[in-house]
């Protein structure tokens, strides 16, 4: 049996505790098997007696929210000072439950989440604006790791990352990596997206996460994959949002303000995880001799820093760069007005220059190369 202590420490479980008793819901949302239900089960550890755990996908906790009031969820709560409600997107009326609780028992902190982020979050959007707390929570990311394993046994570790990934059972059962993630990305395919009533066929959402997997690194086209796939390019771009807003996947749009050669309204889209983009198409190679290296790294530094981004509440704007003549930036972050730009290279070379076209455009940016030597400071 794992002990709490042994848990690898999550960096949002801080910023969850001392949001605590604010008067707010707490929503925890995130893919499935990012680690949500194990952090809540050590606050709730935490409070022994005093707390309340609810698992939604039990039917007689969904029966008991049915038709909610505030008379009916206090004989639920009782005296409890913490209620922690898991799969919070199997109660129909969550949103209606959750803020009578809050209105009336403000006393209570409640905690939602679920493993359907995009229900959740449909479900509880309106009825708790300026009642929520919310946070997101991914696979374990890079500083995670270092923390609990120290950054030079992690970055021993950086080649395997690369390829499997860092879902958190992903990391726990080496050697049995490749199986435990057909299970993970059979999940998300057919656990959460492919039940939504608005998707129609299910079989090119498959090949659209395939397509997907192959461009990573590359500037995408609705046009080009719905005719890849066989849909149009409207029900290719609802369904890009539907796999972002279930922590699949994510856009990175194109930066463009001084040159008329800049691509304007072009996007690249990312995985959060290296492994589940492998497992959807099947490539589990060593990182020696693989032809997407490349595109691996990139993706992996763009989801590590946007992990990153995320628990340190960074509000800035995140961007590529490329120009019709293939000129590129591979990531660049804008704060306040102030640019950064990165490029992003396996190996370390001397002879790598930012190209002079964006830097003449933009004199006052700050830029930097990332290789496999430097990162650990880019993943902060």
């Amino acid at each position: 049996m794992i002990k709490i202590r042994d848990l690898i420490q999550r960096i949002i479980e801080d910023s969850i505790r001392a949001r605590l008793f604010k008067g707010k819901v707490i929503l925890l949302l995130g893919a499935r098997q990012t680690g949500k239900t194990t952090l809540l089960k050590k606050i709730f550890h935490d409070y022994g007696e005093d707390a309340l755990w609810l698992n939604a996908d039990e039917y007689d906790i969904k029966e008991r929210f049915k038709h909610p009031t505030s008379t009916s969820l206090k004989a639920l709560i009782g005296n409890k000072k913490v209620v922690i409600l898991d799969e919070a997107q199997q109660i129909s009326e969550i949103g209606l439950a959750l803020k009578l609780l809050i209105d009336t028992y403000p006393e209570v902190q409640v905690i939602a989440s679920g493993s359907s982020a995009f229900e959740l979050q449909n479900n509880t959007n309106e009825p708790l604006t300026g009642r929520k707390f919310e946070f997101r929570l991914f696979p374990l990311s890079y500083r995670e790791l270092a923390n609990h394993n120290q950054v030079m046994i992690e970055q021993r570790l950086l080649n395997h990352r690369l390829v499997f990934g860092s879902y958190p059972e992903v990391v726990t059962n080496q050697g049995n990596e490749v199986e435990v993630l057909k299970l993970l990305s059979d999940s998300f395919l057919y656990r959460d997206l492919l039940m939504l009533e608005s998707i129609k066929k299910p079989e090119k959402l498959v090949k659209l996460l395939q397509a997907l997997a192959y461009q990573i690194g590359q500037e995408v086209s609705y046009n080009e994959l719905g005719n890849l796939i066989g849909l149009d390019s409207k029900t290719v771009e609802a369904y890009v949002q539907l796999l972002e807003k279930s922590f699949v996947v994510f856009r990175l749009p194109s930066f463009s303000r001084n040159l008329r050669n800049e691509l304007k309204a072009s996007k690249k889209i990312y995985f959060y995880d290296n492994g589940i983009r492998n497992a959807l198409i099947s490539s589990f190679q060593l990182l020696e001799g693989r032809q997407d290296r490349g595109a691996l790294w990139e993706n992996y530094l763009v989801a590590e820093r946007r992990k990153s981004n995320d628990y340190r509440r960074f509000y800035g704007n995140t961007y590529f760069w490329r120009t019709k003549e293939q000129q590129e930036i591979d990531y660049i972050e804008e704060v306040d007005g102030g640019l950064c730009a990165y490029e992003f290279k396996w190996k370390e070379k001397p002879k790598h220059r930012i190209t002079k076209t964006f830097t003449r455009a933009y004199p006052n940016c700050a830029t930097a190369f990332i290789h496999s030597g430097n990162y650990d400071g880019f993943l902060v």
